[in-house]
This record gives C-alpha cells, sequence and structure tokens, in this order.
C-alpha cells in the first residue's frame, strides 16, 4: 500500500546504540500526535487482550551525519512539515520541562539535533530527506 504522507526519522550516526533507540523512541511519540489520521486502529489477540494503536504506515529510519540533520532540519522548515526534534541537551536532562526549555533557549539554526522527525506529504519528505541513506 502507498500512502500519500510518510513518516521519516533521521538519527545522528555517531550516537551509541542506546541513544539511537531512545531518540527514535521519542521522536516517534511526537509524530503520534501530528494527525488524527497518522494512527491506525487498536490492535485485539484471540484470547480478547487489546493493544495500543500504532502507525498506520511504515516508519523509515535514516542516519546522517551533524550537518545533514541540519540541512534536513531546514528544509523540514521550509516545507512546513510537522516535526520532532532531540538535541544532544537532553540526554543531560531527565523531564519534559526541562527538555522543553533547552530546546527554547536555542535558536532553530543553532540546535545541536541528534535526532529529528518528519511527518506530511509524501513528496515533501523525500525532498527534505533527500540524499540521506536509511540507517543500517
Amino acid at each position: 500500500m502507498r500512502f500519500d504522507t510518510k513518516i521519516a526519522v533521521i538519527i545522528r550516526e555517531d550516537l551509541a546504540t542506546w541513544q539511537k533507540l531512545n531518540v527514535t523512541a521519542f521522536l516517534s511519540s511526537g509524530i503520534a500526535h501530528a494527525s488524527t489520521e497518522v494512527m491506525g486502529k487498536p490492535y485485539e489477540d484471540a484470547s480478547g487482550n487489546t493493544y495500543q494503536p500504532m502507525f498506520r504506515e511504515p516508519v523509515l529510519v535514516y542516519a546522517a551525519d551533524a550537518d545533514g540533520l541540519t540541512r534536513t532540519h531546514a528544509r523540514a522548515l521550509s516545507r512546513g512539515l510537522t516535526a520532532a526534534v532531540y538535541t544532544a541537551d537532553l540526554f543531560g536532562t531527565d523531564n519534559d520541562d526541562d527538555n522543553r526549555a533547552a530546546v527554547r533557549t536555542v535558536d532553530a539554526a543553532d540546535l545541536d539535533l541528534v535526532g529529528l522527525a518528519l511527518y506530511g506529504p509524501r513528496n515533501s519528505v523525500d525532498k527534505a530527506t533527500k540524499g540521506l541513506r536509511l540507517h543500517a
């Protein structure tokens, strides 16, 4: 199935494995609130247990260096894409209030990005992520 929209997560390639997983999880949670259409329906197993809905479409995970993240972020902002950011400063905080404060003090062009998630029209997300490679 081909969707009109796309979800992309871009992770800085020099992070430790645990950091990559952590950043991906946090960024994905931000995209889950992007629109009412991004989520599928709840799951249920044959025993009648119910499970939370997940994204209705695949999530493509890309790797990038710091410059690639900065370039993709600027492209995403110029195209008006829904974005979630994770900066290096967030590794030193332990709550949502401090996370938001750490981002709020830095201009967009100066964010020390370690991860970025995007959601929007397929073509716009493709243009924002052009030149990046899928994470191995």
